[in-house]
């Protein structure tokens, strides 16, 4: 993660097991509220922009809560066939 401007971090993903991805959003929420509380919780600050190689999110921060915007796409689809349960 890096600070980029005032409200705007980038940060890249690494994901156990998986390697680089293009985006998390629990990552980049927990990141913007992890910069902001660093900041010493500006409260003109709450509104945040996180830029993953996937693309740009928003996450705003709320007395109880954060919460996550931005566009969001299919990248895969598949099926598995699990055996019927014993017993």
């Amino acid at each position: 993660m890096r600070a980029i401007g005032t409200g705007h971090i980038a940060m890249r993903v690494h994901e156990r097991g998986v390697g680089e991805t293009q985006s998390c959003g629990t990552g980049a929420a927990a990141a913007a509220l992890a910069t902001w509380w660093w900041a010493g919780q500006p409260q003109d600050q709450l509104d945040w922009r996180v830029d993953v190689p996937g693309g740009t999110v928003g996450v705003h921060i709320a007395r109880d809560r954060v919460t996550l915007s931005g566009p969001a796409v299919i990248v895969a689809r598949g099926e598995v066939s699990l055996p019927a349960p014993r017993g």
